[in-house]
């Protein structure tokens, strides 16, 4: 039985847990209040996010099926047109982009957290009536342009390794990559500044999304709020992004299918990373209502869609 989330204090229970002071740090006393968290933290909010993934299994399951999906077409379209080279950054970049594709989890994550046992599918499309929707649109976009300027700087690294001769086929390139000292020199260099491109990705994402999601914030603020989590707990937040790239590793080596059960799970896991690490409000703000929207009859149309060419009867 799902039950509310356990670490949110009660109003006037004074806040714990190795909480940064903002007011004495002279920030805003408005801005997110950041934990200090441990290898336990970390635990728990796996531990909670499967926990999630078995209570919804077939909804998370249905929203991640793209991926193993995606990576079975990257696969084909890598063997049957000879860009073989770029099937591991195309594979690794899609990581980037995973904070914002796990939108819909985080949504499953938080309406069970409020005490949904069975929360459904169709919730997880609430996100995109969320008022903070346009803000996590931007920052998906800006992680796209991390994952389109990874590929291409795989890309350029590849071919200053091999120049521009393409392979016959995965023994070939296999060869050329584990046996010559340009490969080896490709796999470290390689490795060394996707590095960096994850590095960034996390620092600016890692509670950037269920931030926006549960205050609504802005897209600044979630990125400067996710910089400052990150500085507050270097050592965890490094063992969260090692955790990710070794669970997406393994879901990735049997054809993909892998990736069914460890999306939903770091989904999920994500939220719980971040109400770990952010202290809950202890008075939230309600949104306001939104404004009704005016219907109009079908006659009208097309004219409806020019509002300011009615004229007042």
């Amino acid at each position: 039985m799902a039950t509310p989330y356990q670490g949110a204090p009660l109003p006037g229970t004074p806040v714990q847990r190795g909480v940064t002071s903002l007011t004495q740090n002279g920030q805003d006393a408005a801005a997110p209040v950041i934990r200090t968290i441990g290898f336990s933290d970390l635990h728990r909010a796996l531990q909670l996010g499967w926990e999630d993934f078995k209570a919804v299994p077939s909804h998370a399951i249905i929203l991640c099926v793209i991926y193993p999906v995606l990576g079975l077409v990257l696969a084909r379209t890598v063997l049957g047109y000879s860009v073989l080279p770029l099937l591991f950054p195309l594979a690794a970049g899609f990581a980037l982009l995973g904070p914002f594709a796990a939108l819909g989890l985080y949504e499953l994550s938080r309406r069970r957290e409020m005490g949904e046992q069975e929360p459904s599918a169709w919730v997880a499309l609430d996100v995109l009536r969320s008022p903070s929707f346009g803000a996590m649109l931007g920052l998906g976009v800006l992680l796209l342009a991390l994952f389109v300027t990874w590929v291409a700087t795989a890309q350029a690294i590849y071919i200053a390794a091999f120049g521009y001769e393409g392979v016959t086929g995965i023994s070939d390139f296999a060869t050329r990559v584990l046996t010559t000292p340009q490969g080896w020199w490709l796999i470290i260099i390689g490795c060394g500044v996707g590095f960096l491109f994850a590095l960034v990705a996390l620092c600016v994402s890692v509670v950037s999304f269920p931030l926006m999601l549960d205050r609504h914030a802005g897209a600044g603020e979630a990125m400067v709020t996710s910089l400052r989590a990150v500085a507050r707990n270097p050592v965890p937040m490094a063992a969260w992004g090692l955790i990710v790239a070794v669970l997406l590793v393994v879901g990735s080596l049997p054809f993909f299918l892998g990736l069914t059960v460890v999306i939903p799970l770091l989904g999920h896991a994500t939220w719980h990373l971040y109400r770990e690490t952010i202290e809950p409000e202890l008075n939230p703000q309600p949104l306001p209502p939104r404004a009704p929207r005016e219907r109009r009859p079908a006659a009208d149309f097309p004219a409806n869609l020019f509002p300011w060419r009615r004229k007042d009867s």
